[in-house]
């Protein structure tokens, strides 16, 4: 039997007392009579919107401040407070919590487009059991009817005053903390562990990949324009828009592993594409390079696919007979090259990089059996970096739900019985509570 059971048992076998939050506490709202300027040259910190959002025990040493004058009234955050958003675009966000968990050093101000909730006994709920609690399932649940709106739904704190919660004695709502407290701890721990190997692996890909590109190998040094058959870039008029048809690609659809994500897209129709030059519709072994904003970026085009693209991104189809393409996307990848575009990239508010200046752009070309060796090492890291990438969100969100789900379980109470005990467990309890009823009626 488990510690909790043990608890469960001894301290509340008939099931916890359920109270609505009007009846033991009240709410309180944020700032108010707050201009623009006040959050310019503060003087004191407040709690942003997102701070609340974001966290489940609340950021208590915040940078961002608030102008409050000598003897100005305004309501500050206490040890054991739960703040809530007020509002969002979508019922099912709003009313996130988030606990002040430490007791604050300094005076602590709310933004007001949050409000918090009081308890009239701070020793009801411990802070750390709080957190827990109101981000559990059922309360989301709850805290969501309390929203409403067309465009943007706000909490009604009348509503939110029927919201029920169980109230567990403290020594089970300490040993819930420490159960949960563990799993969020081993999470962190993990995504640390997964992280720091992911940066240790990119660290590793970039210097063999540096290492790798600037050895001789009897290279020539070439530009662009002597390896490739043509450098262009998009359409520079504005393409017609369509509801269907051709995938029409911005850098913000190029991700981190240098890839075009085309789930999110724009489209032309057919015949935009059809008008266009070949050199400006994308081909298999192409090498997409970003040339105005987000600069130095190369994707490889790895399918026949038809896409087009914006004039910030320019498109190299490589001479096979001098360049391996997936090679010249290695070496417009590595640091020498980025180093070249730092000095190439000219402008103020949005630095450019010419396609006159980048087919300028050198780049070392060993033999093609040396380029195919080098691209096959550099291809099996890049790999291994991608893998990686992928699989530590899905690792984390995996965690995350198992949190998530003996979260639910054991801040899952009822009235007449504790659901965190089996079927069979709670009919063995009523079993023996009827025995032992049984035998002191005769006994007497």
């Amino acid at each position: 039997m488990s510690k909790l059971d043990e608890l469960i048992r001894g301290l509340c076998p008939e099931g916890v007392e359920y109270k609505t939050l009007g009846e033991i506490g009240k709410f309180y709202g944020g700032l108010t009579g707050k201009s623009k300027k006040d959050f310019e040259d503060g003087n004191e910190v407040f709690i942003t919107y997102k701070n609340v959002y974001s966290n489940p025990a609340l950021d208590i040493y915040p940078n961002d401040k608030v102008k409050i004058a000598d003897g100005e009234k305004q309501r500050t955050l206490e040890y054991g407070d739960i703040v809530f958003t007020g509002s969002s675009e979508t019922p099912d966000e709003c009313g996130f919590s988030s606990v002040v968990t430490r007791k604050p050093g300094r005076k602590l101000y709310l933004n007001s487009f949050c409000f918090f909730f009081r308890l009239d006994n701070p020793k009801a709920l411990l802070p750390d059991f709080s957190k827990h609690l109101f981000r559990s399932s059922e309360l989301r649940i709850q805290i969501g009817k309390t929203a409403s709106g067309v465009t943007r739904y706000n909490v009604s704190k009348d509503k939110m005053a029927k919201v029920e919660i169980p109230l567990p004695p403290l020594e089970v709502q300490r040993e819930i903390v420490r159960i949960l407290d563990n799993f969020t701890e081993l999470t962190a721990e993990l995504t640390a562990e997964l992280t720091a190997e992911l940066t240790a692996r990119k660290t590793q890909y970039t210097y063999y990949r540096d290492e790798l590109l600037t050895n001789n190998y009897n290279s020539k040094i070439k530009r662009l324009e002597e390896c490739c058959d043509s450098i262009a870039d998009g359409d520079h008029q504005a393409p017609p828009k369509a509801d269907s048809g051709i995938p029409f690609i911005t850098i913000s659809d190029i991700d981190e592993r240098h890839e075009i994500n085309f789930n999110v897209i724009k489209y032309v129709p057919n015949e935009y594409y059809n008008r266009l030059a070949d050199k400006r519709r994308p081909q298999k072994g192409d090498v997409l390079y970003t040339v105005v904003g987000s600069y130095g970026i190369p994707v490889y085009v790895k399918e026949n696919k038809k896409f087009v693209f914006q004039r910030h991104i320019a498109i190299l189809r490589p001479n096979n007979a001098v360049v391996d393409s997936r090679y010249l996307y290695h070496v417009m990848n590595g640091t020498a090259f980025h180093r070249q575009a730092d000095l190439a990239a000219k402008g103020a508010a949005q630095k450019t990089i010419g396609l006159a200046s980048l087919a300028k752009m050198t780049v070392p070309i060993p033999p093609l059996d040396v380029q195919n060796r080098i691209v096959n090492v550099l291809d099996n890291f890049e790999k291994i970096c991608s893998d990686l990438n992928i699989g530590l969100p899905a690792e984390i969100e995996a965690r995350q739900k198992q949190y998530e789900y003996y979260r639910d379980k054991l801040l899952t109470f009822a009235e007449t019985g504790n659901t965190i005990l089996s079927r069979a467990e709670q009919s063995r309890a009523e079993q023996s509570r009827a025995e032992q009823s049984r035998a002191e009626q005769s006994t007497d």
